[in-house]
């Protein structure tokens, strides 16, 4: 969570959209946090990060989610819903294993280090951050 409190706290999303935010984050239900299927929470926490980095001042009142995880990536939808009902909807990818590549880093069997990029990167290891 460290890395999402200075860009959570710059951004311009709503209080109460901001503290459904770090309960999620701590494990507890966000009701302005909606996650179709699956997804581990700190996979939907780099998410979060990616939006409050790339889009500050997006007054952000919830969030639908809709992602894939695979071991090494996380790819889906996100819809960020204003408070204005305005839908800005952004497709990801996030991919350690292709930030191993891209670092040049492999582990000691030849593959690519994808621990290290997740553990180093954690949350910038974004392939993909587009308006869908």
């Amino acid at each position: 969570m460290p890395n999402l409190l200075p860009y959570l706290a710059a951004a311009a999303a709503h209080p109460e959209f901001k503290r459904d935010v770090l309960e999620f984050v701590r494990g507890a239900d966000a009701s302005r946090i909606e996650v179709e299927g699956y997804a581990p929470r700190v996979k939907v926490e780099r998410v979060l990060t990616q939006l409050f980095h790339a889009h500050p001042t997006l007054p952000v009142t919830r969030v639908k989610l809709k992602g894939r995880s695979g071991c090494s990536d996380f790819s889906g939808e996100l819809v960020a819903i204003t408070e204005d009902n305005a839908e800005h909807r952004f497709s990801f990818l996030w991919c350690c294993s292709w930030k191993a590549e891209q670092e040049g880093w492999r582990d000691c069997f030849g593959s690519w280090d994808q621990a290290r990029a997740a553990r180093e990167f954690g949350w910038r290891c974004f392939q993909r951050w587009e308006p869908a």
